[in-house]
């Protein structure tokens, strides 16, 4: 029996790799941000319905303990920026289960970083320029373009994405060949934004630039603040090149009550819809407590940006051994 035991992408692709990274940390060191190393493995993972996780126990004596693969080291590096940290970066592995595809493998490489002081009109202009930079050498962007979510939305559908009307998004929807998304959606309305972004207007944007979308609905929140001129927004943004999203940033929630609120109402949908059980990370509230600094935070998907890079059709041309082949 014949064994594949070769990698998926050229050599080429493992050099570009290696490129990557470099520029990328001569970028941060330039600007005095501090490269860190958060675990893997966690005692708990995030309560976000829509990531799944991967899990083992740690034979730990007397009593064996759960631990989880990492979703995002977004919990443990707010928690060296408590500590006192300053601006930091971390390139890493995140894990999210069940992901796989074009542009997804459940194991994947993230740059993400935190910038002290930053409001989020200043960190994205710094992802702008860090992109720009690194697409350089084979797609060089034209431009930086800043589009707020709910004008972008209506300017390409009609639709006004802070009022959820089911029967406009489905009439929209059936209009543009999706009669799938009735029943997909439902009367979820943070779903039907997601189905008809993603459909519509995602493959529009960043043509020939950075194309970032901010101010995104307040039910959208992950881990943004709420935009204190308007409550109908977070500070939220995504980043979109030749209509690949490449991340997702925020100018950080630091409110601890709000925070467990949050995970609170994530752990109750979870159980509503059948999925795993999941704690909330006690140490990050703990942390959060003690007070997070003002600060906003990105995380980049590598292996995306790489597929820009080097013109790739898929993740697999870009990784050495893809979860699903190796």
């Amino acid at each position: 029996m014949t064994v594949a035991w070769q990698p998926t992408c050229e050599i080429a692709q493992l050099q570009q790799r290696a490129r990557l990274l470099s520029d990328i940390r001569t970028f941060f060191a330039q600007r005095g941000v501090l490269e860190v190393e958060t675990p893997l493995l966690c005692h708990t993972t995030g309560t976000d319905p829509q990531l799944d996780f991967f899990a083992t126990d740690y034979r730990f004596l007397p009593q064996p303990q759960p631990l989880f693969l990492q979703t995002s080291p977004e919990f443990a590096m707010k928690r060296l920026l408590v500590a006192g940290s300053g601006s930091i970066y971390q390139i890493c592995k995140a894990f999210r289960n069940g992901e796989s595809g074009r542009f997804h493998n459940p194991e994947f490489t993230l740059l993400e970083w935190y910038r002290l002081g930053f409001e989020l009109p200043e960190l994205m202009a710094e992802v702008g320029e860090l992109i720009s930079t690194l697409l350089a050498p084979r797609l060089p962007l034209k431009k930086i373009t800043y589009h707020s979510y709910s004008a972008l939305f209506a300017q390409i559908t009609g639709l006004n994405p802070l009022v959820f009307s089911a029967l406009d998004y489905q009439t929209y929807t059936q209009n543009q060949g999706l009669a799938e998304a009735g029943q997909l959606c439902g009367e979820d309305h943070a779903l039907w934004l997601d189905f008809i972004f993603s459909h519509q207007i995602q493959p529009q944007l960043g043509v020939d630039a950075v194309c970032l979308v901010y101010d995104y609905p307040a039910f959208l929140p992950s881990l943004a603040r709420v935009k204190a001129t308007n409550p109908q927004v977070v500070e939220r943004f995504e980043v979109f090149v030749a209509g690949l999203e490449l991340g997702n940033g925020f100018f950080e929630l630091a409110d601890v009550a709000e925070q467990e609120r949050r995970f609170e109402a994530e752990i109750k949908e979870r159980q509503i819809k059948g999925l795993p059980v999941v704690k909330k990370d006690t140490y990050f509230l703990a942390a959060l407590e003690q007070g997070l600094p003002d600060c906003s935070g990105v995380a980049l998907g590598l292996d995306r940006l790489l597929m820009l890079l080097t013109e790739s059709n898929s993740i697999t041309d870009v990784l050495a051994f893809p979860v699903a082949i190796a």
